[in-house]
């Protein structure tokens, strides 16, 4: 995370020390705001080794990242974090999920998606909490994850094992200095607002998704900020459509070309006063993945700046 702190009396021209009030208030002049910057996604694999994840993110021009891993060995923990501190990128959280299968539809996904089926959620938890021993490892300060699509009704059984799931990770991960945070999309911005509630710890916090509230049709990312704005630590930067089959999510792409008003979004943000990542992902592969990358690169930062 970026510090813009300062231990140190400033002097006038004259070589006047200044009082420590206006010392500070002079340093704070003197320093540029905490801004947004900008990341992207890279994933770790036995074809794609941490220097070459991380290689890539600096290849793209981008400080930060987010990273995703299935597998956590200490070999593979120390590798990432020298290479991170190679190629001086910051990553600001691990993406963990499954083990088993992951449906991204409206009809298999409640029945096979994150930690609200009860047959793979023992499984997963555990999995989730060897993610967070990882992210210590490699010194990454959060973990998210998708928990599925969590029940509207606060008084399904189902909903609260899912909130007792969701503590016994976020405790872990609170042990380990870290953040827990919720990828957005699965449900309304209501229901993740009471699921924070119910959990009841204080490292429980929101990586918000600005297409998948879009995608699966739960709310416009920019009103979603009236609700659960408070805590949104993270963000991912992607487009899409609304859905209109009843059975499939919208469509995502490019940036620019969706729903997401994203002109609205960052001033939302700004006004917030967020200061941290803002990380592209693009759910393609191959060339025309870069070029979208480096497009929504150019278009973001100019919004981060204006």
């Amino acid at each position: 995370m970026e510090s813009n702190s300062r231990r140190a009396f400033l002097q006038t021209s004259s070589g006047i020390l200044l009082a420590p009030g206006a010392a500070l208030a002079a340093a704070a002049q003197a320093q540029p705001a905490a801004r947004m910057r900008l990341g992207v996604i890279t994933a770790l694999g036995p074809k794609n080794p941490p220097d070459a994840a991380i290689a890539y993110v600096r290849e793209l021009g981008f400080p930060t990242c987010q990273v995703e891993a299935h597998e956590f060995s200490q070999a593979i923990a120390d590798d990432l974090k020298k290479a991170l501190a190679r190629h001086q990128v910051e990553a600001t959280a691990l993406i963990a999920s499954g083990p088993g299968r992951m449906d991204w539809n409206f009809y298999q996904g409640p029945l096979n998606n994150g930690l609200v089926p009860p047959e793979t959620r023992k499984v997963r938890v555990e999995h989730l909490k060897k993610a967070s021993e990882f992210a210590r490892q490699a010194g990454i300060p959060a973990v998210f994850t998708h928990c599925g699509f969590i029940p509207e009704n606060p008084n399904e059984p189902l909903y609260k094992d899912v909130v007792a799931a969701i503590r016994e990770v976020a405790q872990v991960c609170k042990a380990n200095g870290q953040l827990f945070l919720f990828e957005t999309g699965q449900e309304t911005p209501v229901t993740l607002l009471r699921t924070i509630a119910d959990v009841g710890l204080d490292n429980l916090a929101i990586n918000l998704d600005t297409a998948n509230l879009i995608l699966y049709g739960k709310a416009n990312p920019v009103d979603a900020l009236d609700v659960v704005g408070q805590y949104v630590k993270a963000v991912h930067a992607k487009d899409g459509f609304y859905p209109t089959d009843p059975r499939e999510l919208g469509k995502e792409v490019p940036i620019g070309e969706g729903k997401v008003d994203f002109p609205a979004f960052i001033a939302r943000l700004k006004k917030m006063g967020y200061t941290g990542a803002i990380t592209i992902e693009r759910e393609i592969t191959g060339p025309k993945q870069k070029e979208d990358i480096a497009r929504a690169k150019g278009y973001l930062e100019k919004l981060i700046r204006s």
